[in-house]
């Protein structure tokens, strides 16, 4: 399946405006994890796949109204679109980073932990705290990290607490012992809130998005709906970003290249009758909800749930399709206002 360019040297000392420019290179997929004890008084701290406990539906990994549940596949062309593919990479394939298994001797993936409002609340200090939510985040000190513990990649670490319904999102977090985490960067996402992070913000991403709800996950797949936009990685972006984004990456002040934020979605007239049901299930949500430009990193990498469930040879399908057979959308009509993630009323 292979590794997207981690990256190095992010949200170094080139950062600054509103504290910040953030490069970076990133590349993404998940397994889920949660535990399953019952002692009545402890801290849920062990991190098991989430599959092994009951599904709690009263918590989604973003509102109904939210922009990564918009529906993009009748909204126009945007007018750079083919000058944004060309900068991506109009001949490169379509990458889904995430799978079962190893790739290189470690996972592929961003993990996302599972927990509850027992878990207690972690101390965690930041290279970046004057972006970073300074309070909030619950994580186990076993918390699953990115590309395994060893990783010299982007180390993010997604918490999805479902009673209190938030994401605790690190990145480049490293365990200090006792309850105690560093990270480059952090934030806490309430996700049944449209709110977005103040203008000019990052996040464990450098777009100053979530990441939990644009990972790919394997129940959803499985049950042959994905119904949300998708995480998406590029080489270059401007230094620029556009709603819902909050923060720019950008290598240059290039107007060719996309900015953070940018829609992409498959085209309609791509066959993805060929498919087989995992990667058709991810190429249908490709044309219906797209892909959102979230970081810098490997051409066309998609980021999803490392889970043992994914037939490799299945999801190998997607990286038939290349740059040519996307287009970037003009999805400002769904803004309903500058500082929230929930879209105008159809």
């Amino acid at each position: 399946m292979g590794t997207a360019v981690k990256r190095a040297g992010v949200r170094s000392g080139e950062r600054i405006t509103a504290i910040a420019t953030a490069f970076g290179v990133a590349a993404a997929s998940c397994l889920l994890c949660g535990y399953t004890g019952s002692d009545a008084g402890t801290p849920r701290t062990t991190a098991v796949p989430v599959a092994a406990r009951a599904h709690d539906a009263s918590c989604q990994t973003s509102p109904p109204d939210s922009f990564w549940r918009a529906p993009v596949d009748t909204l126009p062309v945007h007018p750079d679109s083919a000058r944004y593919v060309a900068s991506i990479g109009s001949t490169q394939p379509l990458h889904p980073d995430f799978g079962s298994g190893l790739t290189e001797g470690q996972p592929f993936g961003i993990p996302v932990t599972a927990s509850d409002a027992r878990t207690p609340e972690s101390k965690v200090s930041f290279d970046y705290a004057g972006e970073s939510d300074p309070s909030g985040y619950r994580i186990p000190q076993d918390a699953k990290i990115e590309n395994g513990p060893a990783s010299d990649g982007d180390r993010h670490v997604i918490v999805w607490n479902r009673d209190l319904c938030t994401s605790s999102e690190l990145w480049d977090a490293r365990p200090q012992g006792g309850n105690a985490w560093h990270a480059g960067s952090g934030a806490v996402f309430d996700l049944r809130s449209n709110a977005l992070r103040p203008d000019g913000w990052t996040s464990a991403d450098a777009a100053g998005l979530a990441v939990l709800p644009g990972l790919v996950r394997y129940d959803e797949a499985a049950a042959g709906h994905v119904d949300h936009a998708i995480r998406i990685t590029v080489p270059r972006s401007d230094r620029s970003y556009v709603w819902p984004a909050r923060h720019q990456a950008g290598s240059a002040a290039d107007d060719s290249l996309p900015p953070m934020g940018l829609r992409l979605r498959l085209k309609s007239s791509v066959d993805t009758s060929h498919l087989a049901p995992q990667a058709k299930a991810v190429a249908e949500a490709l044309k219906k909800y797209g892909a959102i430009v979230a970081d810098n990193g490997s051409a066309w990498y998609l980021s999803g749930e490392e889970n043992s469930g994914w037939d490799n040879a299945q999801l190998d399908g997607l990286k038939d399709f290349k740059g040519s057979d996307f287009e970037a959308v003009d999805a400002s009509g769904l803004q309903q206002s500058p500082d929230s993630g929930a879209v105008a009323p159809g």
